[in-house]
């Protein structure tokens, strides 16, 4: 068998293929690295073509089982992004050993101006998979594919969290154009806000202008499917039981569906772990990395205020207000984020094992 220069790793006689894909909507980068050939290789595809994708690694995978007189492995890589995992899980069916990057832990050069192309790209990631596959520590992170079904379980509260978003862009709209002629704006939420909008006068005792009124009449009508939806998709999470239906919705589908090996893990997925800076003589905390998922960080932190008022009687709500006990503003918005982090750990605990978090009430 022909020798890496690369210390590609090797499974008995047959070698490894090793295959970084890098994604845009436009093309697919595919760089590859085979021990038949003692280079990289580069092949361009059409974004999307996952059957030019196939066929060009069986195409490898022959040449070097004719080469090596065995058939290879092929170990395959790209960025989670854009294209989600169905690609993760094509690749799966066909034999193929594929890890999905966090985009955020590859290493790259630290100068202020630096190049940057798919090319470069997709040597690095080959690179951080071939370290990975050496078993070099904390070399990048794999992202935790989920299931089509845990994947299709998220849907509710994400669509929950943009209907939430819209029906504000509605209402901001809404306010902006009646404030053109000084017009009180009321209530948009109600269905029957039209009728109220249409008695209106500005300075000059005049109706609204025709182009503005059918303008606002769409931005009303668009508000009230946006609170259609919004009612339907409350009535699908009243249906969790928990700390409160879209708490419960959110916080399951985005993140305890996932398995975690310890509570460090489960801070760091919320991004509310601590990101210590200690270098010689210098020792901080820098507060916390932020660098997991947004949507569950969010819940987290409003959750823990809210426990506080719900729950607080238990050991939790305690210790924060033995914390923050005469303290002031800022130091009650740094320690929620704390409790936040316990609280996470605490669900986290009760869901895995039916440890009831101390004092808390279960209804």
């Amino acid at each position: 068998m022909q020798a890496s220069t690369q210390g590609t790793p090797t499974n008995g006689h047959n070698g490894t293929i090793f295959v970084a894909i890098e994604l845009s909507q436009r093309s697919w980068l595919v760089t590859m690295h085979s021990p038949a050939r003692d280079r990289i290789s580069r092949h361009k595809l059409e974004g999307g073509d996952h059957a030019g994708l196939l066929k060009l690694i069986e195409e490898a995978r022959e040449r070097a089982e004719r080469k090596l007189g065995s058939r290879p492995e092929v170990v395959s890589c790209y960025e989670a992004g854009y294209d989600g995992f169905w690609l993760h899980r094509l690749l799966t069916q066909a034999g193929i050993s594929n890890f999905v990057f966090d985009p955020a832990s590859i290493p790259v050069e630290q100068r202020a101006r630096r190049a940057k192309t798919d090319r470069i790209d997709g040597e690095l990631m080959l690179r951080t998979l071939m370290a990975y596959q050496r078993g070099e520590p904390r070399v990048v992170r794999i992202v935790r594919v989920p299931s089509v079904a845990q994947e299709d379980a998220r849907r509710a509260s994400r669509e929950h969290g943009r209907l939430i978003t819209e029906q504000t862009a509605h209402i901001n709209r809404i306010k902006a154009l009646l404030r053109l002629l000084g017009l009180p704006v009321g209530k948009p939420q109600r269905r029957d806000w039209l009728a109220f909008i249409a008695q209106q006068r500005d300075w000059r005792g005049a109706a609204i202008p025709p182009g503005l009124l059918a303008e606002v009449t769409r931005e009303h009508a668009r508000l009230m499917l946006v609170r259609d939806e919004m009612a339907k998709r409350r009535d699908l999470l009243r249906q969790v039981k928990g700390i409160g239906p879209v708490f419960a919705a959110t916080l399951t589908d985005e993140v305890f569906y996932k398995d975690f090996r310890n509570r460090r893990e489960v801070a760091a997925y919320f991004g509310l772990a601590p990101t210590p800076w200690c270098s010689g003589r210098m020792d901080r905390e820098q507060g916390i990395g932020k660098s997991g998922n947004p949507r569950a960080r969010h819940k987290a932190i409003e959750m823990a205020w809210l426990w506080l008022r719900h729950q607080s009687d238990s050991a939790l709500a305690r210790w924060f207000k033995e914390r923050t006990a005469n303290a002031g503003k800022l130091a009650k918005r740094i320690a929620i984020v704390a409790l936040a982090r316990k609280l996470i750990v605490a669900l986290w605990r009760y869901l895995t094992s039916g440890l009831v978090p101390e004092g808390a009430v279960i209804a």
